[in-house]
């Protein structure tokens, strides 16, 4: 839904009688053109170089220069131009002038006052010529009608004739499929199928009998339209592609009344030629039709669209020879990019170029360029032709003029704000204006919801330019001429019948001076006043300032370039971008510079951004043709929001931008401004909201009132979507307006959580929590915003609170016409009340029986019949119970009975069992003790089995069975082994035995001979006791207390004396020797003792030795392997089998540090679930022999063994004083001790210095190794060095285990 507007023109006088043709030099953009003079045999040609590109922006170029002529001799046909074809050679740095006599003259534009050479000639004359798009291949009909095909050196590829009977080699084979011989023909038989069809084709009487050359974008193939031979009787067009060796490939269908004008689309997909209608020989149809037709390369048709012949204005009266309509289509041609189709028309009254494009199957016309006329007649094109690389820029020849025109894809859409924003788009299609008003009706092209006819305009041509006002329902359309109308579109905005557009043309007439050729109009705020854009006849750019009315006014003002284009704003007061980017204030005594892009935005807008201060400020968006998008401001820098950008709008509050890449993105305007410096940001902030859109999508309108954003696909068809942000935009906006249904409606109808209404300005919600129910009043809507708020993310207790709120809100205003929404709130609080509902029930079943049975059936929707059913038991109501049992259609089989036996209870027992039943064994119990003491027998069983003894203690506090309740309480304590908890409960219930057990279970010895002795226990059972408890103790290696239980309560001096031997306390046991004075036990058991003690001390050293040279040796085996072979150690061995797969999939990984030593072959098994067994099972197997993980188990070990160590010195520490003191035997096993616990102390230290040392290797095999950047996060954690992760231990520790006097001797 886009038009062309013009963005520039030039014109270039040649001071010459003709200008035939044109060339382009791409490397410096320079312009070539010809002039002819006739002489009596010969024609003069001269060559013309226009300067580079600079004369459209700010500085005026030189002017035209002649830099070669030479002479040729003229073709049979003068008529017709001299120059059949001109082209710049960018390889060889020539120009290559192609001429109707024959001559092919060739002139370097690299040397000065060079002279033109004739590289050949072709005696019959050239009638046809054309480049192929790479400048390798030129093609050329000649006059004596045969196809030459030549190197860019001039070397003949083929010369063969045109006219030719094959169809060429992509002949199609023809089964009869869909032919007239095998249709049915009824009653006139098999005769009617045979019979041959009788089909004039002739040529029409405008074509001008040339042929004509055009090339498909990539060059792989050129077509050849020409006239069938003299010798045929009617002569007709055919079009014949051939393959870059000027093979034939295929000839077209025979079309009547086929024209000469023809070019190949440069995407290869259709070829393009005119066709006439109504006359013999030609189309089937209404004389005047014309159609511009199409063709595949195969040859046959594909489509047509009809020129608008009723709006060219022919003049009634005598034609001119081969203009039998008054007019004939002389050249078609596409731009570079294939998007436009332009029509060279030859008119009685003056040519005219048209610009058509094309969008869901239909063909617009978009633009019309008249030749501008002159004394000597009517204006006339010499040539005309599109850049090669610029798509939109085109270039007219007259006989005296250069005319350059660009043109710039535009969007016509109202900017309108709301709540009047119509979303209304104009698309140009010749004397009509398509109106569509997105926010009221969603018409797809090429259909509209209005067609604004301009047939009264004094010219048939289309405007120039349309523009909206953005503070009212006016369309302003511009023609060139200066020509104005202004029209009130009285646009429908609400829903209904009726029309839906009434316009109403406010003005017309003529604006400005007619010096001026206008191409911008914009209309600002004030409806009175245009802005217009144009440039005078010595090519000064000028804005007017047009005041409409009875007293017209007209404040023209000079820019100080060209090529700049007017931005919509919001003053009154114009704003004028240069041809660089930079934005004036365009007032009527100066232009004031006020920002800048960093380069020419065609595409850009004015908004209104609003500050904290309330002060608005302006901030200017545009959009370059190089995809990059522009936000600037008065005095600041400009920034690049994004690089690959194809349209953008600004709508809702949002700046709304479509990318390359498929993604729309919506800025808040309140953003842009942190944007811009000092502020400046290099990244997009992640608070914009991104979404994926359709490939090639482009942006229409966007329409803030509908929340809705029109897209428009590469086909043409509309996609219209409701983004995020802009209905969040509106629903705020309504919430703030406290306009609780609309915003309600919206989010409901946009699936947006409902949550919002709440979340936004929760307070004020809860404050107009009656506001919301009278506008939204509707129970379903009710019920579907709680049940949103309750599976919201709200915390547990405002989502209560609220529904609390709402629930009481609805009690006050109807109970019952909101019960379902009450029911509703109870339901979706976190966790539910389901009684509460059911007691609602109750509570209406006697006032409304009717209403409570159609909540009932409601509330089961709500929640499960079975735990409704439970619920409604626990409540001890069965009336209740059996109406949502029927309600819920259970079986009664499945209740009845069981209602049966509790109504046949009494009433605590009965609700004992209805607890039970429900698995509330807490109330289950309370309900019992309520029931009586016949039933503590049961009481106490169900206590058991529940395991209910914190409650039931409680409960039976201060009663009889208290002391049961405590036994049995104590007696479960014993069975889970807590016997210090279960003694205490013993005591404190009486049972003095089982106490007694608990304590002695529990091995604390001091209470259980205390109590003993209290309760009057015999000697021999308190010695028999103390042999119990002292064996129960030295097996819990508390050795002492056993000794302290034997010596006091057995008064056994030698067993306690061997109890403190076996737990090498031999200072404590040669005290009680002395002080019972049993001095035997020194030799009998102390002095076996100590040596017993040191020969145990000696096997922990030789087994901690031996494991400790074991575990050295593996270590360093481990880390040779590490640093000549990592990728082997870790498991990343590459497979040879993967070297040449580019893509890896989970089939073919290599193995991980994580799969090496498991059975699944891809690094998924790190994700899969494990059960624990599992996970003990590779516990276990953690630092098994062969793993990645050993190394670090055998550190931990060795950390282990430094302790281990530490313990035995401890113990040798407690021995070594000892056996100095007895006999010369144990002395000198003491010093035997003391060196070999020092040697082994030593190697230790020495072993565990070796292990914690980082070698060089290590460092440069982490560090420079290639494996290293190949490996998963998770094992280059495996890579990091275990000594890193593995503290160090210190194997000396304590120093005082020593006897210094074993040292001295």
């Amino acid at each position: 839904m886009r038009n062309l507007s013009l963005t520039a023109e030039l014109i270039t006088p040649i001071p010459d009688t003709c200008v035939s043709r044109t060339a382009i030099d791409l490397d410096e953009d320079a312009l070539y053109a010809t002039s002819e003079s006739t002489t009596s045999d010969d024609i003069e040609v001269k060559i013309w170089r226009i300067a580079p590109a600079s004369e459209f922006g700010e500085v005026k170029g030189d002017p035209p220069t002649n830099t070669s002529m030479f002479m040729t001799k003229a073709s049979t046909n003068r008529s017709l131009n001299q120059v059949v074809n001109l082209r710049v050679l960018a390889e060889s740095r020539r120009l290559i002038a192609i001429m109707g006599g024959g001559d092919i003259t060739t002139i370097s534009i690299e040397e000065e006052d060079s002279l033109p050479e004739v590289e050949g000639t072709i005696e019959s004359g050239i009638m046809a010529a054309a480049w192929s798009p790479d400048d390798s291949l030129l093609a050329i009909v000649t006059g004596e009608e045969k196809l030459i095909l030549m190197t860019s050196t001039f070397d003949v590829l083929s010369d063969a004739p045109i006219f030719t009977t094959d169809f060429g080699e992509d002949a199609p084979i023809n089964v009869g499929w869909g032919s007239k011989q095998t249709q049915f023909h009824g009653s006139l038989g098999k005769a009617a199928a045979q019979a041959p069809t009788q089909k004039l084709v002739g040529a029409s009487p405008d074509d001008d009998e040339m042929p004509r050359i055009s090339w498909r974008g990539d060059g792989a193939f050129f077509i050849v339209s020409s006239l069938s031979p003299a010798s045929t009787s009617p002569r007709h067009r055919t079009l014949r592609v051939y393959d870059r060796q000027a093979a034939l490939q295929s000839t077209s269908e025979a079309v009547p009344g086929l024209e000469h004008a023809m070019a190949w689309r440069p995407t290869g997909n259709l070829i393009a030629s005119t066709q006439r209608f109504g006359f013999e020989g030609g189309g089937a149809g209404k004389e005047g039709r014309h159609d511009v037709v199409f063709f595949e390369r195969n040859g046959l048709r594909h489509g047509e669209f009809g020129l608008k012949v009723d709006e060219l204005s022919i003049a009634p009266g005598p034609r001119a020879e081969g203009r039998k309509w008054g007019y004939k289509v002389k050249e078609a041609l596409w731009s570079s990019d294939s998007h436009v189709l332009g029509l060279w028309i030859e008119k009685d009254e003056g040519d005219i170029f048209q610009l058509w494009t094309t969008g869901n199957y239909h063909w617009y016309l978009k633009h019309e360029t008249a030749a501008p006329s002159s004394s000597s007649g009517p204006g006339r094109f010499t040539s005309v032709e599109f850049h090669p690389e610029e798509a939109l820029h085109v270039i007219l020849t007259t006989t005296s003029q250069i005319i350059r025109r660009i043109y710039s894809w535009d969007t016509c859409v109202s900017p309108t704000l709301p709540p009047n924003d119509s979303g209304t788009v104009a698309v140009l299609d010749g004397s009509k204006i398509l109106l569509t008003p997105f926010r009221s009706q969603n018409v797809p092209p090429p259909m509209s919801s209005y067609q604004l006819s301009l047939r009264s305009a004094p010219t048939s041509s289309p405007p120039v330019h349309m523009s909206f006002s953005p503070s009212s329902d006016t369309l302003a359309v511009l023609w060139e001429s200066g020509y104005l109308e202004v029209w009130d579109l009285k646009t429908r905005l609400t829903p209904g019948p009726g029309k839906i557009m009434d316009p109403f043309r406010t003005f017309a007439g003529i604006v400005g001076s007619d010096r001026i050729r206008q191409r911008q109009v914009v209309c600002p705020p004030d409806t009175d006043v245009l802005h217009l854009l144009g440039s005078s006849q010595d090519d000064e750019e000028v804005v007017s300032i047009v005041r409409l009315g009875d007293a017209q006014q007209c404040t023209e003002v000079s820019m100080p370039s060209r090529r700049g284009r007017l931005i919509q704003n919001a003053s009154t007061t114009p704003v004028w971008q240069n041809a660089v980017g930079h934005i004036f204030d365009a007032q009527a005594a100066s232009t004031v510079e006020i920002a800048l892009f960093p380069e020419f935005c065609f595409l850009a807008q004015s908004v209104k951004v609003s500050n904290d201060d309330d002060n608005p400020s302006s901030l200017y968006i545009g959009l370059a043709s190089s995809g990059k998008l522009y936000v600037t401001a008065r005095s600041e820098a400009p920034y690049t929001v994004a690089s690959n950008v194809n349209s953008f709008t600004v709508a809702s509050g949002f700046l709304v931008f479509t990318t390359s890449a498929h993604e729309a993105t919506f800025a808040p305007l309140s953003s842009l401004a942190s944007l811009l410096p000092p502020n400046v940001s290099e990244t997009i902030p992640s608070t914009w909201e991104k979404r994926r859109v359709e490939r090639g999508s482009r942006i229409v309108v966007g329409v803030s009132s509908a929340m809705s954003l029109v897209l428009q696909m590469p086909r043409g068809n509309l996609e219209t979507i409701n983004p995020r942000p802009f209905v969040m935009e509106v629903v705020r906006q309504d919430l703030d307006a406290r306009q609780y249904r609309k915003a309600f409606l919206s989010c409901r109808k946009h699936r947006i959580d409902l949550n919002v209404l709440v979340e936004h300005n929760h307070v004020s919600f809860v404050e107009n929590i009656s506001q919301f129910i009278e506008q939204v009043h509707e129970v379903d809507h009710i019920n579907l915003f709680l049940t949103s708020v309750g599976q919201g993310n709200q915390s547990a207790d405002r989502v209560a609170s609220l529904c609390d709120s709402l629930r009481v809100e609805l009690e006050r205003k109807d109970l019952t016409k909101y019960v379902n929404s009450i029911l509703t709130a109870y339901m979706v609080k976190s966790p539910p009340d389901p009684e509460a509902g059911l007691a609602l029930l109750l509570q209406l079943r006697e006032s409304n029986p009717d209403l409570v049975e159609e909540a009932v059936k409601y509330i089961i929707f709500l929640v499960d019949a079975d735990t409704l059913f439970d619920i409604a038991l626990g409540m001890y109501d069965f009336s209740l119970v059996l109406m949502i049992a029927q309600y819920a259609q259970k079986d009664p089989r499945e209740y009845l009975p069981f209602l049966r036996e509790l109504r046949t209870l009494e009433k605590d027992y009965q609700r004992f069992r209805i607890d039970d039943h429900l698995k509330r064994h807490d109330k289950a119990l309370k309900n019992l003790s309520l029931a009586g003491s016949n039933y503590f027998t049961e009481a106490l069983a169900y206590i058991e089995q529940h395991r209910l003894y914190e409650l039931a203690i409680s409960i039976w506090r201060d009663t009889d069975q208290y002391s049961n309740i405590l036994e049995i309480y104590g007696d479960w304590l014993f069975e889970r082994r807590d016997f210090r908890q279960a003694a205490s409960v013993f005591i404190q219930a009486g049972a003095v035995s089982k106490a007694m057990v608990a304590y002695e279970k529990a091995l604390d010895w001091q209470e259980l001979f205390d109590m003993a002795q209290r309760t009057g226990a015999s000697p021999d059972d308190i010695s028999t006791m103390s042999y119990r408890v002292a064996e129960d103790l030295a097996s819990k290696k508390r050795h002492t207390e056993a000794a302290r239980v034997l010596l006091d309560y057995a008064k056994d001096v030698r067993e306690a004396v061997i109890a403190l031997v076996q737990g090498n306390s031999f200072s404590e046991a040669r005290r009680i020797v002395t002080l019972t004075d049993s001095t035997t036990l020194l030799e009998e058991v102390i002095h076996p003792g100590a040596l017993e003690s040191r020969t145990q001390i000696s096997e922990d050293i030789s087994e901690m030795k031996e494991q400790l040279r074991k575990q050295l040796l593996r270590i360093r085996e481990l880390r040779v392997k590490k640093v000549e072979e990592p990728e082997t150690f870790y498991g990343l061995a590459e497979d040879t089998n993967l070297h040449n797969v580019d893509v890896m999939t989970d089939v073919s990984m290599p193995a991980t540090a994580f799969t090496r030593y498991t059975v699944a072959p891809t690094s998924m098994s790190k994700s899969s679930k494990r059960s624990s067994r599992s996970k003990r099972k590779i516990e276990r197997n953690a630092g098994r022999k062969g793993t990645v993980d050993e190394e670090e188990y055998l550190l931990k070990s060795v950390t282990k063994l430094v302790g281990k160590f530490q313990t035995t010195q401890a113990d040798a520490r407690q021995l070594l004083p000892h056996l100095s003191q007895f006999t010369p035997e144990h002395e000198a096993e003491g010093r035997s001790l003391q060196a070999e616990l020092a040697e082994f102390e030593q190697e230790f230290v020495e072993a565990v210095d070796e292990i914690w040392t980082k070698t060089a290797a290590d460092e440069s095999a982490q560090l420079s190794s290639s494996w290293a950047q190949r490996m998963e996060d998770k094992a280059k954690e495996r890579q990091i060095d275990p000594i890193e992760r593995v503290v160090k231990p210190d194997v000396k520790g304590n120093e005082e285990w020593r006897m210094n006097m074993f040292i001295a001797r």
